[in-house]
């Protein structure tokens, strides 16, 4: 495939408007607002995305129509890393001279990331794949029934967990960044500055770097849809989703510190943590402790 080709056919349609108008993703969808973010940044940038058997997937729609407005590969669930550093070392073949080389960017969720595209996701961090990989975290797998994952928190009920789920949520990021990766970091659809300024900070970076955006789910959280920006900020200034950046997997760096939010106001609104599964003040020690750890890396 002469991906060049590809992406300089796409150029007719130079716009910020990566997610079109008309499809069929859920109202309040988390991932929607990412692409839609993600769109803005780049929107002066030639890319192609990479998206396996996912919610994003299912967001392109029916042949032959597209909701998207750029390439799209579409890969096995366990196999986008290895699919996007083929899109990678084809586009740097093609490159020509004057012209900036196009962006290979996988677009997964959890369950691809976390869980089933683990081992490939190692494979292209440890080869430092010259690539872009974002993960939107739903916390489940929301294309095939909402199961659980790794990246599901402690005490969320699932269709897996019906009672809560036992354990805690998998680290990513301090996972990619044992890799020594070049670049890694949080975003948040709630701090669009800081989500743009994030990726275009990474666009400048040779290598393999790797996003984590919090991307609530209503249908599996059991949420309502207009308070989907309303749950992330609640994320952030709690402390359940720290926005912060490392550099070389050793340069810590918090970029939106807690503001003491209870968060028990970040709880309630989700009806899949109803029930006696989620310890509250346990989870005030935790996010503490990890609070604590992340300022004290940042000081190094």
């Amino acid at each position: 495939m002469n991906t060049e080709y590809a992406m300089s056919s796409s150029d007719q349609d130079k716009t910020d408007c990566l997610l079109r108008p008309g499809n069929t993703n859920c109202g309040g969808c988390g991932m929607s607002t990412g692409l839609t973010m993600l769109g803005r940044a780049l929107a002066e940038e030639r890319y192609a995305l990479v998206i396996p058997a996912c919610c994003g997937i299912v967001t392109a729609g029916a042949f032959p129509t597209t909701s998207y407005s750029v390439p799209v590969l579409a890969s096995t669930f366990a196999s986008s890393p290895a699919y996007a550093s083929g899109v990678a070392a084809v586009n740097e073949l093609n490159a020509t001279a004057g012209r900036k080389t196009a962006q290979t960017i996988c677009w997964a969720g959890d369950g691809g990331t976390y869980d089933i595209g683990i081992a490939t996701l190692s494979a292209a961090a440890e080869r430092n794949e010259n690539l872009i990989y974002i993960c939107y975290d739903n916390e489940i797998y929301g294309n095939t029934g909402g199961q659980r994952s790794s990246a599901t928190p402690a005490g969320a009920r699932t269709t897996t967990t019906p009672g809560g789920k036992g354990q805690g949520k998998k680290e990513i990021i301090e996972i990619m960044a044992a890799h020594r990766i070049p670049y890694a970091a949080t975003l948040s659809i709630a701090h669009p500055e800081d989500f743009q300024a994030k990726i275009r900070r990474a666009l400048e970076i040779e290598g393999f770097r790797f996003f984590l955006i919090h991307a609530p789910c209503p249908t599996g959280w059991k949420t309502e849809p207009a308070e989907t920006i309303e749950l992330v900020r609640l994320a952030v200034c709690s402390g359940v989703f720290p926005l912060y950046e490392v550099i070389d997997g050793v340069d810590y760096r918090v970029n939106v510190e807690p503001d003491g939010t209870d968060p028990a106001r970040y709880y309630e609104k989700q009806k899949r943590f109803g029930g006696p599964g989620v310890d509250i003040d346990a989870v005030r020690k935790h996010l503490e402790r990890r609070s604590k750890r992340l300022r004290q890396l940042a000081a190094v």
